[in-house]
């Protein structure tokens, strides 16, 4: 019996894998159904015209270049991460990087890496932005510039039926995931643990750090792990994709935190002001609107693209 369910969380870890390494569709392609989310490739920035204004404030330094670089780890569905063919960034936050440097009148270089990379980067100019839904918090402002972009969330996945019958408020002591650099490690949890369980007498949540969403999810598919805590959206997509396999529960933890999230770049940059004007330009457009449906996020969205 033992060898029997050791075989069967393989078998469901290795389906996740295959399951969120594929690849969401572009919202441009209206006919697309849900199952070709991982295969569609369209680019939702096609026809999309320069923002006057945001052209106005371009660096001449970009527009002699006429590129503009992007941070990006393609790892974290349905927000970034590779099509099926093993090439084309697709998600919502690969949508809105391609929308903004449209709005720039710039081609689009995507930069596949780790996250807990991405701020050194951007901070020694090897990328110029990054859209990883990347919360402001007080350390990131001293080296970067941020601006608003999403009103994302954070919550728990356990395993499917929840079997140890765990709450947002009874994770005291278990080992919950959460991914290296990520708010969650950061901030989140740490709250969690705190305001449920120190501040109560009880044990802390035992943060279990891995390097992605897709390691931890393998994890807690095979029971080495008692729940992932992650951005809200990568794990409905996980349970949606693998209905069977994980439940999320509800509601989301850590609710009162700002869950605001934003594009950034490197402290005091250059491109700041023509940045923030594409991004107020794309929150204005209807694209914005069609990408956040299409990747089932409409209750995310913004109206304002403030700078931190």
């Amino acid at each position: 019996m033992k060898t029997r369910k050791r075989i069967q969380a393989a078998v469901a870890a290795l389906a996740l894998l295959v399951a969120l390494t594929g690849c969401g569709a572009s919202p441009s392609s209206q006919s697309a159904d849900e199952g070709s989310k991982t295969s569609n490739t369209a680019d939702i920035s096609e026809g999309v015209q320069p923002d006057e204004a945001a052209l106005k404030l371009l660096p001449q330094s970009y527009k002699d270049k006429g590129e503009i670089s992007v941070a990006m780890d393609l790892h974290y569905p349905p927000t970034a991460f590779l099509a099926e063919d093993n090439a084309t960034p697709i998600g919502l936050n690969a949508d809105i990087a391609r929308l903004v440097a449209k709005k720039l009148g710039l081609k689009l270089k995507f930069a596949n890496t780790a996250f807990d990379t991405i701020i050194p980067g951007l901070d020694g100019g090897r990328y110029d932005f990054t859209v990883t839904t990347m919360a402001p918090t007080p350390e990131r402002l001293k080296v970067l510039d941020m601006i608003n972009y999403l009103n994302g969330g954070i919550s728990v996945a356990v395993s499917a039926g929840n079997p140890l019958n765990l709450t947002n408020d009874t994770l005291c002591g278990r080992n919950i995931a959460v991914t290296k650099g990520s708010t969650g490690q950061l901030k989140h949890l740490p709250n969690v643990s705190e305001w449920t369980c120190t501040s109560q007498g009880k044990p802390a949540i035992n943060a279990v750090t891995l390097p992605s969403v897709q390691e931890a999810l393998t994890q807690l598919a095979s029971k080495r792990i008692d729940g992932v805590l992650a951005d809200t959206s990568q794990l409905v997509w996980a349970e949606d994709q693998q209905p069977n396999t994980f439940t999320v529960l509800k509601p989301r933890v850590d609710t009162r935190s700002n869950h605001i999230v934003a594009i950034a770049l490197k402290k005091a940059s250059p491109l700041t002001p023509a940045l923030q004007t594409a991004i107020q330009s794309v929150l204005d457009s209807p694209e914005y609107t069609k990408s956040l449906a299409y990747w089932g996020l409409e209750d995310s969205a913004i109206t304002d693209a403030k700078l931190n």
